[in-house]
């Protein structure tokens, strides 16, 4: 859905306070869960705003999205 929030908070809410204390005291694994954010930002804006891309670029960036939600999960569930 356009404009649809794909954050970590949102797409994992019952691990919030596992994000809240892993981000706190885990650089890496902050760093992990920014980049996932940043690029939905990124994505809900383009497609929002309508701005020319191609769907060969987007696709690559929901990808892309898709595999740091897999690997932010995938430590949340190893704590």
């Amino acid at each position: 859905m356009l404009g649809e929030h794909h954050d970590i908070e949102h797409e994992f809410p019952e691990f919030h306070a596992q994000l809240e204390a892993l981000s706190s005291k885990d650089e890496q694994f902050k760093a992990l869960v920014d980049q996932h954010d940043d690029l939905d930002n990124r994505i809900r804006r383009l497609e929002e705003a309508q701005l020319p891309i191609s769907d060969e670029e987007i696709e690559k960036m929901k990808f892309r999205r898709a595999a740091l939600k897999d690997q932010v999960y995938n430590v949340l569930r190893a704590v």
